[in-house]
């Protein structure tokens, strides 16, 4: 399961990963053409982050 986050909901992000998954998450940067068009998962802020299991 993938999610994208703002700065604000990265920690929020991570905990909801381990969480469904029981999994440690990976996060990544979102590149600076997806950054554009991405919004986060958790509100309607521009996405920095992508967090997914491994």
């Amino acid at each position: 399961m993938t999610k994208y986050s703002c700065e604000t909901h990265i920690d929020h992000a991570l905990d909801m990963q381990v969480a469904e998954t029981g999994e440690y998450p990976v996060m990544e940067f979102l590149s600076e053409d997806k950054k554009l068009s991405t919004t986060c998962s958790y509100c309607e802020q521009q996405a920095t982050y992508i967090v997914s299991s491994k």
